[in-house]
């Protein structure tokens, strides 16, 4: 038994002589591949074809079961190849038949947009927003207090212990730092406390995402403490004063002693409730962070309520990376003095590293041992663990809690030794306990801080989005940015009813939280309760602790924004824009100031933007052997160059910046400039008019020979045709298409056609509404193709090479 096929003819006998030669024959022709229905004696059917092999296969009359089970096997290999070479030719005779169609015979549709009736969308939409029901209530609120939905689906028994423990640890870290950074923002360690629990709590109730922590940032706690010194210098107080006189951050108003304060070091400063008091230096630097984190605030759950959230994509990640580098250079210069113990004036403005950098090696003789001896034991400490815990964190649970443990033994060691007397070093002193009863913010101060909130607002903003979408992504869920716009915004609000500053996602602590197996914000929570405990019973603790373990802790804690120059060898070789966008960043913000120096790099950062669309590259194309595919000449080889057709491509928008550029590149490229044609072709013509008239007024010419026509004379260039290759023209203005079409005019003049192609319907619907295709676009199908290779095959089949 064999495969049948019924549309197959028959081959005779197959015990005859002659289907033995003709099997021979077919056996043969297989194996020189040659084609089996071009084998004498056999059908010319391609259907019929596997039939025709089997009835052959089958010719002998009697066969033993052995041969027969051999050639039913046999049948069905051969009836498996010979379908599958038969179905691979089918193939290539049809691609061939493809590709002798061009390929400008395809016809594409544009989809009919319906017109978006305005005022049907807006009584839509505020059908949607202004209606009440219970439904649209609860979604409301519990949008804007996201811990409503997550919190009654919390499973405590598999998140209660990773929340737990990474609660304690960011702690744990916490403290420390909080009492670090109050150097940097020039205040009483009691606000940063007041920071550190007050965003632990409203980011809680407020924020979308699970890992990150809000609290205090270094760069954040220098950009205060830079707006507070200038604000104590313009109200006549000595920035370097730190005597205790009277402060709203360590007694209430009742207990003020107004006979114990310096009566130069006083002003008139309005409280709550129109009575006048008298402020000394710490009272009026509270209530600058205060007026400045309120502003911060303010404008954070501006820009959520008006979407204005891409201002930060304006922030790219080297221009971030160099501004804190920047800021961590600032920081570590300011930070100097504590390690070694001198006692330094704050310099300000344009240069002031540079100045403070001076006046340490003048002032260095004047090292305190005992602050030098310290530093030198606690920064090789704290930077042995944090490389040993980045080198081993897979395998450690949690990171070891080294700079709580530093902190610890020092004040330990400073209380017993007494430091400070016996030796001068500088301790922190006293904290105060407990909660400061709410102010409200000192209106009359914020114009006077109301630009430096804005870089304020801007940077937290930009670092807490940047932190909470790389956590989301890698624990695979999704944040909403506006959402987390409103949470740093009332946690900034709120704080500074409470004599803090302003918060912001902080790196470190949000790694000890992932390291730890947070699940939730309720770790959050667990953070805040540790810190209020600080605040109501442990401050007085940390009285003897030396500002040099506090400083070192702080500069540690820069490492990473520092180790960035290790990678700029890597950046350059990837682009050498960004790596020119970091440094500008870096040396404006360390050299000139920080505002000044965030300015400058975004400024620096969008001209670079601009540049590469004003002087884009442009590239003459040839086509892929054996492809319908194009690519620069200039870039690969083995590129064939269409006879009689330039292929040039602009790689930008064309738009009014850039225009210029695009007609001298596209003029340089075809090595033809049309404008000076036309008027080498009017010279030209100019001279032989000339030549004829001299020659008739001298009565020499003859009166039976045309007078020469005035049209310009036609003359052959290398090429006639030009393809645009738009494919990367994202966009066209006005001025792109005035261009355009001035490029049709010229060139057409001078018997060159135009053509363009892979416009986007962007592109196509600009070029259309500008009359490039002519009235009603009657030229749209001459003009404009959807690949190269159809406008390449529409030339060569209408202007064929001569």
């Amino acid at each position: 038994m064999g495969f049948k096929n019924k549309e197959a003819g028959g081959l005779g006998r197959s015990d005859g002589a002659g289907s033995n030669s003709i099997r021979k024959e077919t056996f043969e022709g297989l194996m020189r591949g040659t084609r089996v229905f071009e084998i004498p004696g056999v059908r010319d059917d391609k259907n019929a074809l596997p039939s025709n092999v089997f009835k052959l296969l089958k010719a002998r009359a009697r066969h033993s079961v052995l041969q027969s089970t051999f050639f039913r096997t046999l049948e069905l290999l051969i009836y498996s190849a010979v379908r599958q070479y038969m179905r691979r030719m089918e193939n290539e005779e049809q691609l061939s038949k493809m590709e002798l169609h061009s390929e400008s015979h395809i016809q594409i549709e544009r989809t009919v947009k319906k017109k978006v009736a305005v005022k049907k969308v807006i009584e839509k939409k505020l059908q949607e927003n202004c209606s009440c029901s219970l439904d649209k209530f609860k979604t409301l609120i519990t949008g804007f207090f996201p811990v409503l939905e997550w919190l009654p689906k919390y499973k405590l028994k598999e998140w209660i212990l990773g929340d737990t423990i990474s609660g304690l640890l960011v702690a744990v870290v916490m403290v420390p730092q909080s009492i670090a950074y109050a150097l940097l923002a020039g205040l009483e360690t009691s606000s940063s406390l007041y920071a550190s629990f007050f965003s632990c709590i409203i980011y809680f109730m407020m924020g979308t995402s699970r890992h990150i922590s809000v609290g205090i940032f270094s760069l954040i706690c220098l950009l205060v403490g830079q707006v507070v010194d200038r604000e104590l210098l313009l109200a006549g107080f000595d920035v370097e004063d730190e005597s205790k006189v009277m402060s709203t951050a360590m007694s209430s108003v009742d207990n003020w002693n107004i006979s114990d304060v310096n009566p130069t070091m006083m002003m008139n400063f309005t409280l709550p409730g129109s009575q006048n008091f008298e402020c000394d230096r710490k009272c009026y630097a509270v209530s600058v962070s205060a007026a400045l984190t309120f502003m911060c605030g303010v404008y954070q759950v501006l820009m959520a309520v008006f979407n204005l959230g891409f201002v930060s994509k304006y922030l790219s990640e080297p221009l971030l990376d160099g501004f804190a580098t920047g800021a961590s250079i600032t920081i570590v210069t300011m930070q100097v003095k504590y390690l070694i113990g001198i006692k330094l004036p704050r310099s300000h403005g344009p240069g002031s590293v540079v100045v403070t950098w001076i006046n340490i090696f003048k002032n260095i003789h004047k090292t305190n041992f005992c602050d030098l001896i310290t530093t030198a034991i606690c920064m090789p400490l704290l930077v042995v663990s944090k490389e040993l815990g980045e080198r081993y964190k897979h395998k450690l649970k949690f990171p070891f809690p080294m700079e709580l443990t530093i902190v610890v033994i020092a004040t330990i060691i400073s209380h017993f030794v007494n430091l400070n007397d016996m030796y001068g070093s500088s301790i922190t002193g006293a904290i105060p306990t407990g909660f400061l009863p709410p102010k409200v913010p000192n209106w009359h101060l914020l114009p006077r801080v109301a630009m430096d909130a804005v870089t304020l607002a801007i940077i937290s903003f930009a670092f807490t989005i940047s932190l909470s979408e790389l956590f989301a992504k890698k624990h695979g869920y999704t944040i909403q940015a506006n959402q987390e716009t409103y949470a740093l915004g009332f946690c900034n609000v709120v704080q500074s009813f409470f004599h803090s500053y302003a918060s912001s996602a902080t790196l470190v602590k949000t790694l000890v939280k992932d390291s730890s197996g947070c699940q939730t914000q309720l770790s959050s929570v667990v953070s805040a309760v540790l810190v209020l405990m600080l605040l109501l019973f442990l401050a007085p603790v940390f009285y003897s602790l030396q500002k040099c373990v506090l400083a070192s802790i702080i500069i540690v804690s820069l490492r990473g924004a520092l180790m960035k120059f290790r990678d700029l060898p890597k950046q350059w070789r990837m682009s050498k824009i960004d790596t020119l966008v970091w440094w500008v960043t870096m040396l404006s913000v360390t050299l000139v100031s920080t505002e000044l120096g965030l300015f400058t790099g975004v400024t620096f950062s969008l001209l670079c933007v601009i540049i590469r669309t004003q002087v884009p590259r442009t590239a003459l194309l040839g086509q892929i052997q054996g492809s319908n595919l194009y690519e620069d000449q200039a870039e690969y080889n083995n590129l064939t160059s269409i006879p009689q057709i330039k292929i040039f491509r602009f790689e930008a928008p064309l738009y009014y910046a850039n225009k210029d550029f695009f007609l001298s590149a596209l003029m340089r490229k075809v090595d033809l400039n049309p404008a000076l044609e036309v008027a080498k072709q009017k010279k030209e013509e100019s001279k032989q008019i000339k030549k004829k008239e001299e020659k008739t007024f001298n009565g020499n010419i003859n009166k039976e020979q045309p007078v020469i026509n005035k049209k310009l004379i036609p003359k052959v260039y290398s090429f006639h045709t030009i393809i645009l290759d738009c494919s990367t023209v994202q966009f066209l203005d006005t001025v792109g298409i005035n261009t355009l079409k001035t490029v049709l005019k010229d060139y057409n003049e001078i018997g060159i056609r135009v053509l363009l192609a892979n416009c986007n319907p962007s592109v196509i619907d600009s070029l259309s509404r500008g009359g490039y295709f002519g009235e009603n676009c009657k030229e749209m199908d001459t003009l404009l193709f959807y690949s190269v290779h159809a406008a390449v095959q529409y030339a060569k089949a209408n202007w064929p090479e001569p």
